[in-house]
């Protein structure tokens, strides 16, 4: 799979992790499943950025989630 594709779904992955991690731990929970998102998808990114000849730069991320999300259309 393309690197910039994972980089992107773990993205969204990780930020749609964090609110969960954060609900169970106020409702006195272990945010076991959150938890393992979280580092699925911290696995994800890191990945695709050891694979991608120089890496992301952060100014780069919002051009290449544009850019993953266009294929998709």
């Amino acid at each position: 799979m393309d690197p910039d594709t994972l980089f992107v779904i773990g993205l969204g992955l990780g930020v749609l992790s964090i609110p969960a991690v954060v609900s169970a731990i106020s409702k006195g929970e272990r945010p076991r499943i959150a938890t393992i998102t979280l580092m699925i998808a911290g696995a994800m990114v890191v990945w695709a950025m050891s694979n991608k000849p120089g890496g992301y730069a952060i100014e780069a991320i919002p051009a290449v989630v544009a850019k993953v999300l266009r294929s998709f259309t």
